[in-house]
């Protein structure tokens, strides 16, 4: 989205582009996934350990009315994005607004499933993102390293610092940072493809990450460092070569 927004991508041009890489993406997971199990689907020997029943989520019901409402406001979002030449986050929060409205579920109860840590620590992300960026730093290092023969501008060597800031200080950061440097929609692309696959390797890579094993956790499963890195990484350098293949990255000229 911070792609998207920064470098007004077209919504329906970049599903376009990233379609065969996620589908085949997402192909080769659920085989990576199906043979690492191996029938070992459900909590035994070899998966994730579980931890003391404490502090558990309550069941909750399916609510057919507010599961059919979302599904149709997300339904029409995509519409307009796709088909409609308005603002995209004046079309969002119109589509969380039609969700706020509704006879049978307070406000008050909807506000209360919004994670508030979350945003708090996405704008933390943002602050300290703007103030490294202030500080000069990461001018003179893209400069350091094109002298070296790394031109962080070229698609390569953009993939490589990609995965590697990603699996550092997470996607979202990298992303933050690296963003000047994409110079076009073809560089969004990659960058949007990258950092997200990137993201699958280690669980800091990746606040999706984070928020999965935390949830997990209420629930009675612990995930750790070892158990996640075992799917992850065979499924990032899968991903991740599909991707390249899918933009047309060689093996990058440095030099």
């Amino acid at each position: 989205m911070l792609i998207g927004e920064s470098l007004q991508l077209s919504f329906a041009g970049y599903a376009l582009s990233a379609a065969v890489p996620v589908v085949l993406g997402l192909a080769a997971t659920w085989a990576i996934i199906a043979l690492l199990t191996r029938g070992r689907w459900d909590l035994g020997e070899g998966a994730a350990r579980p931890i003391p029943q404490t502090d558990q989520e309550p069941g909750r019901t399916l609510d057919r009315w507010q599961s059919i409402k979302g599904l149709a406001v997300a339904a029409g979002l995509c519409a307009a994005f796709l088909f409609a030449p308005w603002p995209r986050d004046l079309v969002a929060l119109a589509g969380a607004a039609l969700l706020l409205c509704s006879r049978r579920l307070h406000s008050r109860q909807m506000l209360g499933l919004v994670d508030w840590q979350l945003l708090v620590l996405f704008i933390g992300l943002f602050v300290v993102n703007t103030a490294l960026q202030q500080t000069g730093l990461p001018e003179h290092l893209v400069g350091a390293l094109a002298a070296a023969g790394i031109d962080l501008y070229a698609q390569a060597p953009l993939f490589a610092a990609t995965f590697l800031l990603s699996n550092l200080v997470s996607n979202v950061p990298a992303v933050m940072l690296l963003l000047p440097l994409a110079t076009g929609p073809e560089a969004g692309t990659l960058l949007a493809l990258a950092s997200t696959f990137a993201g699958n390797l280690l669980i800091v890579a990746s606040i999706a990450n984070i928020i999965v094993v935390q949830a997990a956790e209420r629930r009675g499963i612990a995930i750790d460092w070892r158990t996640h890195a075992r799917v992850g990484l065979p499924v990032t350098l899968v991903t991740l070569a599909i991707a390249a293949a899918s933009l047309g990255i060689g093996v990058p000229a440095w030099h």
